[in-house]
């Protein structure tokens, strides 16, 4: 790099457009399993530190390692879900390098010969689809967790806690086929949703089991040659890694155009500051030794075992977002919507069973999930957001909806009230008198009263304020108490502001 690196600008757009960005990700992703990959030390989040260890899991001398079956049959459904070929025979090695957080002094993962290769998933960004391809799908050992901050002495000394050391963990390594940092948003949200269906993961980005790092270089429009590759760590949001590699874009460029030069490099992403700030240098595969694991017998995966797997698979994101619009006539961005967990895409084929519309369901599953969304704080990920309501409650209010026995204004009320206590509809409308009105003459009644009350506004009616006739539905809405039937409101209110005077 040059002696005096520009930060990342505000580039123009034509500079920008002279470059094609390369982006490829590496994911690795705790697999949800009970115990640790070569012991049997709980997986806890959240213990006091330093209590789920044991001398295999500490690298103490004489202990050897034993491979957790279920560790590798997480990592074969991920890796037939991303449509990865998973190989007969695959072997771990060590991958030496020192640090405070690696007790062994190596890392036992796998390199010239992993579970899966050339897999791939589809994304969409702009109505415009693209398949990523996946280079290889690895098992390996996570490491410690290093700790800098929150103790008396964090000034001048670093804490480690050994408890996630020898969490299992898949590395899931992309192409570098993202040419957008759009691109590379959708992939980490389509693969998230994908580990989530399959059960492997629970990906929670805050707690540390979904953790991404960011390759990514710039090069002249139509230019076959790759640019210098810089890696990015630190990504622990999705909204981070868009803006990691927006500034990381902006800075390679900036570089080039003043005539600089780049150098291979890992940096870290400083959300405080918005910028990306130097590691170290990038190291290459033969600066980690790479050896056969000695204590490891290599991994056989028999094409029965493999099977048996992939007939667990569960019906994935885009066949169920599929069927669901051929099958229930949603809309695409319906079907989306509803087929973003599959708990949540559950609930909604639930609901039918009890015999609910699907467009009416649809349209209610979107209030009930602002509801959720009211009730966490913004940045966790709502996964139950039918709280208490039952799939056969939730069917029995879209009816009575449906058939005139309460008004959507009120069903709002309803629901909220489900969504809290659990309670059936018929319970929460009779207790609260919410049945609908439908008697006209009450209707009328109420309606002569609010128009004797406006006669300004019915002036502004009488001159061509449509607007105005809003205000006369929420008034007589009002004084019904929201039970008054809408559309026998908005009849009776035309014909009385006809014959106003």
């Amino acid at each position: 790099m040059s002696k005096s690196t520009p930060e990342a600008t505000s580039l123009a757009a034509e500079v920008l457009a002279k470059y094609q960005p390369v982006i490829g990700l590496e994911v690795h992703v705790q697999l949800l399993t009970r115990t640790k990959i070569f012991c049997g030390c709980a997986t806890r989040f959240g213990d006091p530190p330093n209590t789920n260890v044991c001398p295999v899991c500490l690298g103490l001398p004489g202990t050897l390692p034993v491979l957790n079956k279920r560790a590798v049959e997480m990592a074969m459904r991920a890796s037939l879900a991303l449509n990865c070929t998973v190989h007969e025979h695959s072997r771990f090695a060590r991958k030496n390098y020192f640090y405070p957080d690696l007790p062994k002094g190596y890392q036992i993962s796998q390199y010239e010969l992993p579970l899966a290769t050339s897999g791939w998933l589809e994304v969409e960004v702009s109505g415009v689809k693209k398949r990523i391809g996946i280079t290889r799908l690895h098992l390996e050992e996570d490491a410690a967790k290093n700790l800098h901050e929150g103790f008396s002495q964090s000034a001048t000394k670093a804490y480690v806690d050994y408890n996630r050391c020898g969490t299992p963990l898949s590395e899931i390594v992309s192409e570098p086929d993202m040419r957008t940092p759009e691109e590379a948003y959708a992939y980490l949200t389509t693969l998230r949703q994908i580990l989530l269906y399959t059960g492997v993961s629970d990906c929670n980005m805050e707690e540390g089991s979904l953790r991404c790092d960011a390759n990514v270089s710039v090069r002249p429009r139509g230019s076959k040659e790759f640019g210098t590759k810089v890696e990015v760590k630190n990504l622990n949001s999705f909204r981070y890694l868009q803006k990691a590699l927006e500034y990381e874009i902006e800075r390679h460029i900036s570089v080039l155009e003043s005539g600089g030069r780049l150098s291979q490099e890992t940096r870290l992403w400083n959300q405080a500051e918005g910028h990306t700030v130097s590691m170290r240098s990038k190291e290459k595969a033969h600066d980690y030794r790479y050896f056969p694991e000695p204590d490891l017998l290599p991994v056989h995966v028999s094409a029965a075992w493999r099977d048996e797997v992939l007939r667990t698979l569960p019906e994935l994101p885009e066949a169920k977002r599929s069927r669901f619009v051929s099958s229930y006539g949603l809309s695409k961005d319906e079907a989306t919507v509803l087929t973003d967990t599959q708990q949540y895409a559950d609930f909604f084929e639930a609901v039918l069973r009890n015999g609910a519309d699907p467009k009416q369901t649809a349209a209610w599953m979107q209030r009930l999930s602002y509801l959720a969304e009211q009730t966490v704080e913004a940045v966790k990920i709502v996964a139950d957001r039918f709280g208490n309501v039952a799939a056969n409650h939730f069917a029995e209010m879209i009816g009575l909806v449906a058939n005139g026995k309460i008004t959507a204004m009120n069903a709002r009320t309803v629901l909220a009230e489900m969504y809290e206590t659990g309670k059936s509809p018929a319970d929460i409308i009779a207790a609260r008198g919410f049945e609908q009105i439908s008697d006209t003459s009450r209707i009328e009644q109420a309606a002569r009263e609010i128009i004797a009350k406006e006669p300004a506004n019915v002036a502004k009616f009488k001159a061509g304020n449509e607007g105005v006739f809003k205000f006369f539905v929420g008034q007589v809405m009002k004084a019904t108490r929201g039970q008054a039937n809408p559309q026998a409101v908005n009849d009776i209110l035309r014909k009385l502001l006809a014959q106003a005077n």
